[in-house]
């Protein structure tokens, strides 16, 4: 197989074939990879936002899309010839040991789903299967970006119709955030950010206003003159920065809801004003959206079936797997939407 493997913090994937082990184990399942997308959690892996990577050498990428090779024993949910999204977020089926690959004698690491490779062991918990006529370029989208961006509005912020929602940070998540929101008929809906681009797109996903940070400092006081002067019913942070969190509580009402999406940088530390906590305020970071994939990943195939749900824009960039670090630096550009690998 091959792959681009992460072999030291802060330096670019190296290219490498790797030996898959010969036969598969209890819950594992061979997929022929199609496409993978890039999430800023393998950007956050590269930079080791959380401390020592003990695992290195090993492989990223936590969405993607391909077709069943083989099934290891045990494996009932999916079959040989399946057309499948892989999810980081753990789902129906039995949770398999992480693969094991072989490079020049070095081991290489995996976890439950890999996708920076044309192909890889994935436990089987990890793949949704999806219609056969489905296109694979758009079906990585379900692994993490939609799946995340949908769960966070009805399963963590549980919004309701006509309640206020102001998202910070519109990159593959937040525009499916302002989607999201606007499925739901949350109003208004507000974007903010740092690119005129980005936030162009959130207004065709159904932004009701939208500001760029860095144009001026008047932008907190015009969402209050939208929202009213108590704050919004729900803010939600992408940017996983210490000092924007502050904000986005700050900007929230005293019976709303702050939902973390981004993960700050070990040690950068927030500062609030906790009583309203101890009342109705809620401040709560999101794991994936609560998301079931099995479950909703069908519901969201159904809704692009008949043109509820756009895809096919939150993708600005294709690459190929042999240019995954140029792939990597676009992301880290922050001005993309969300950026695709093709194995082909």
């Amino acid at each position: 197989m091959k792959a681009a493997v992460l072999v030291e913090l802060n330096k670019p994937l190296v290219l490498a074939e790797l030996e898959m082990p010969e036969t598969l184990e209890f819950g594992q399942v061979l997929v022929k990879i199609s496409y993978s997308g890039i999430c800023g959690a393998q950007i956050n892996e590269i930079m080791g936002t959380k401390g020592p990577d003990k695992f290195l050498p090993h492989l990223l990428g936590h969405e993607g899309s391909g077709i069943v090779l083989n099934v290891g024993p045990g494996v009932k949910t999916v079959k040989k010839g399946d057309h499948v999204v892989m999810h980081w977020r753990p789902s129906d089926g039995l949770q398999s040991e992480p693969p094991k690959y072989q490079w020049d004698g070095r081991t290489v690491n995996a976890g439950w789903v890999t996708t920076f490779s044309d192909h890889a062991i994935i436990s089987e918990n990890r793949l949704t299967p999806i219609p056969d006529d489905f296109d694979m370029k758009l079906a990585p989208l379900f692994g993490c970006s939609v799946t995340t961006a949908m769960g966070v509005i009805n399963n963590d912020a549980h919004v309701k119709i006509g309640q206020s929602v102001v998202i910070i940070g519109i990159g593959g998540v937040g525009l499916n955030l302002v989607q999201a929101a606007e499925l739901v008929s949350a109003h208004p809906i507000i974007g903010v950010d740092v690119f005129d681009l980005k936030l162009e797109a959130a207004k065709k996903f159904g932004a009701t206003h939208c500001f760029n940070s860095k144009d001026s400092d008047s932008w907190k006081e015009e969402i209050y003159k939208i929202v009213g002067d108590k704050g919004a019913d729900v803010v939600i942070d992408t940017t996983g920065n210490a000092r924007v969190i502050e904000m986005a509580y700050q900007m929230t009402r005293p019976d709303g809801k702050t939902i973390l999406v981004g993960v700050p940088r070990k040690g950068d530390d927030i500062s609030i004003y906790s009583l309203p906590l101890h009342f109705k305020k809620v401040l709560t970071g999101s794991h994936g959206g609560s998301a079931d994939p099995h479950i909703e990943i069908p519901r969201y195939v159904q809704l692009y079936n008949v043109g509820k749900l756009k895809l096919a824009d939150l993708i600005t960039h294709e690459f190929k797997l042999d240019e995954i670090n140029e792939a990597l630096d676009a992301v880290r550009s922050g001005e993309t939407g969300r950026v695709i690998i093709s194995m082909d």
